[in-house]
């Protein structure tokens, strides 16, 4: 364990809080301890009447790789009570995502470098994601594992993008993730601090009391649709999948060791860890 802070706090513009998530050196994988700080903190800020919209980013060579899937990762204590049961993680995950959905301000997810499984399903949460041009974008436990815990691919991207996404567990760029409606805008690595404060600044002129009005608007209007209960019945779906021979197999090697699992999971296809 390091002594340093799980995520950094800091007031760029007048109103904008930006919370940073600070294991770079774990390329901030989603532990529960620094997904209970992250909650903690979304939450401070959204009782605070100073503050209008908050920025989450990663510290280091990338916004988050995913959730932590190490001995250590595994032993600590959820951030929130989650019934439990067959699927409980997933049915935590998308619990955790729509307590960011709900909040009255705007969060935005400011991402660079990669952007994986766990660390994709964060930024969904979100309500306006803005990338570096190349970023990666993806979520590759689909390749042994199961689909994803907050299955919201196919709204986002529709059918024929996501289709890919979960047979393949390739990566796409921050260009591509625009292009797919993932993302709002990509920008320039170099630039993305300041391209995302100026939206920021922009979102914090108007008043807490009607943006969140906004922010429901259009929620209400995909929950018509069927994103909240299509999102919610994928939780079963992933739990299936976890009964699956491939990702009984998986989860041995990966107590086994992290590293291995990883590199067995993506060897033959030669990408994220194992791209020569």
């Amino acid at each position: 364990m390091t002594d340093a802070p799980l995520i950094l706090l800091d007031t760029p513009r007048p109103a904008i809080r930006r919370i940073t998530l600070n294991r770079p050196e774990k390329r901030n994988a989603l532990s529960n301890e620094l997904r209970v700080a992250l909650f903690q903190a979304l939450e401070t800020i959204d009782r605070d009447p100073d503050l209008r919209v908050t920025i989450l980013r990663g510290a280091g060579p990338c916004f988050s790789a995913g959730y932590d899937l190490s001995r250590d990762g595994a032993k600590q204590s959820l951030p929130f009570q989650t019934a439990a049961g067959a699927g409980q993680w997933a049915r935590h995950v998308v619990e955790g995502c729509f307590r960011i959905w709900d909040m009255a301000k705007p969060v935005i997810a400011q991402v660079h470098g990669w952007c994986l499984a766990g660390g994709s399903e964060l930024a969904t949460a979100c309500d306006l994601v803005y990338v570096a041009e190349d970023a990666q974008i993806g979520y590759p436990p689909v390749r042994m594992m199961s689909p994803p815990d907050n299955q919201f691919h196919a709204w986002l991207c529709g059918l024929r993008p996501a289709m890919e996404m979960m047979l393949t567990g390739d990566a796409i760029s921050g260009i591509e993730a625009v292009q797919m409606g993932f993302a709002n805008r990509a920008f320039p690595a170099a630039t993305l601090d300041d391209d995302v404060l100026a939206i920021a600044e922009r979102i914090a002129k108007i008043p807490t009391d009607v943006q969140q009005m906004n922010k429901r608007s259009v929620h209400r209007a995909m929950e018509i649709m069927g994103l909240r209960a299509a999102i919610r019945a994928g939780t079963e779906i992933q739990a299936l999948a976890l009964t699956t021979e491939s990702s009984r197999e998986t989860f041995a090697k990966f107590r086994e060791s992290v590293t291995k699992g990883l590199d067995a999971r993506d060897s033959n296809f030669g990408d994220y860890r194992t791209k020569k």
